[in-house]
């Protein structure tokens, strides 16, 4: 157990590095100095290392332990190294521990994963295990997903574990989502004349109440994990000033999918949702394009990695692992598509993009030795 302390203190050098994502805040600190810490803990510790820029200034990291043998069994962990801005919070690169709590901006979402991933690919490396163990530090998972994009291509691996942050239940399903824009076209008029112009953001309000109706008929549809999928209005622009008849209302709606759910039938649904709309007012001028989509995710929980990583937690923590959907969308969508078995498991803790954010201290502990035993079983099986 004492060795597995090390775990806590890469945590909270991670944790003092500003990593947050600068697309999503401009003065944020990107990924290169944590990149480049996570590469010199790496070297120290005797693994293979290797930063993936491209020349993007925003890197990744590619850590080996293990068998680096071409036909040896690999097990993937993956992380990402951008958190998202600061908020309200106050100190939150100065990492300070409160009975079981470490909080700082990161330590939950998800450098405690992160660490534990670091941890038990070295440990794979020491034990001399009969796989390797393959840790992706990705950037921008935070907002575009670039980072584990870039390496997808060359990315070689016979399972994954995503260690965002689940409190150690075994996530082997997430939603996916769609963003798209509606806009809607008036025409300009004074206040005081209303009947020369089309008052856009009125015409308007017929959509938002069709997407009431949407809501729930996707109620009736549940996948048995993840629930129904879901829809809402995440933002709305439109008018120039109040003494004129605005001429352009702008809505863009998130739609959260369950497995099976593709973009283009989110496109199909709006584009229906829509045509109602123009039925019930022919004066409507409505137009739809998808900004950003992402895909669900699911893995069965009797998949070789599944099975192992729930013996690994029966081994460390003495109890069966919960197995469940994830709430949140992740970068295992993007692996498992690639034909990876991925699944989710990290640490517990709270404030997840919030002001206030805290990890398990045990939990991350334990997350380090139930990953370094996952490896161990998974090998074992898969080199019979």
């Amino acid at each position: 157990m004492e060795g597995y302390l090390e775990v806590v203190e890469l945590l909270r050098e991670l944790v003092e590095i500003d990593s947050v994502n600068p697309d999503l805040a401009p003065d944020g600190g990107g990924e290169t100095a944590i990149a480049r810490h996570v590469h010199d803990w790496a070297v120290a510790q005797g693994l293979r290392s290797r930063i993936v820029d491209g020349g993007s200034g925003r890197p990744n990291i590619l850590v080996g332990g293990g068998s680096a043998e071409p036909d040896a069994p690999r097990l993937l962990l993956c992380g990402h190294l951008d958190t998202v801005g600061v908020g309200g919070a106050t100190d939150p690169f100065t990492p300070r521990i409160e009975g079981d709590r470490l909080y700082g901006r990161g330590a939950y979402d998800m450098k405690a994963g992160l660490a534990a991933s670091l941890v038990a690919c070295r440990d794979a490396e020491r034990l001399g295990f009969p796989g390797e163990v393959l840790v992706a530090a990705v950037a921008d998972e935070e907002n575009a997903s670039l980072g584990v994009q870039a390496l997808l291509p060359g990315l070689r691996a016979d399972a994954a574990i995503v260690t965002e942050p689940t409190e150690l239940v075994i996530g082997v399903a997430h939603k996916g989502f769609v963003w798209t824009e509606i806009e809607v076209t008036g025409v300009a008029a004074h206040g005081s004349r209303p009947h020369l112009g089309v008052d856009a953001i009125v015409r308007t309000g017929p959509v938002l109440v069709a997407l009431q109706e949407l809501e729930r008929s996707l109620a009736r549809r549940e996948h048995p994990l993840l629930g129904p999928g879901i829809v809402h209005a995440g933002l709305i622009q439109g008018g120039q000033e109040a003494s004129t008849i605005p001429e352009r209302c702008v809505l863009t709606i998130e739609r959260r999918t369950i497995p099976g759910e593709t973009v283009s039938d989110v496109e199909a649904e709006v584009e229906r949702l829509l045509d109602r709309c123009r039925t019930a007012d022919p004066a409507l001028v409505a137009r739809s394009r998808t900004l950003l989509h992402r895909p669900a995710m699911e893995t069965s929980p009797k998949e070789p990695v599944a099975l192992a990583l729930g013996g690994a937690v029966r081994f460390v923590r003495g109890e069966d692992a919960e197995v469940a959907g994830m709430s949140y969308w992740a970068d295992s969508a993007f692996l498992a598509a690639h034909g990876i078995p991925t699944v989710l498991f990290g640490p517990g803790g709270e404030g997840a993009h919030a002001d206030i954010e805290w990890v398990s201290v045990q939990d991350t502990i334990d997350c380090a030795r139930i990953l370094t035993e996952t490896a161990r079983s998974l090998f074992a099986s898969l080199t019979r």
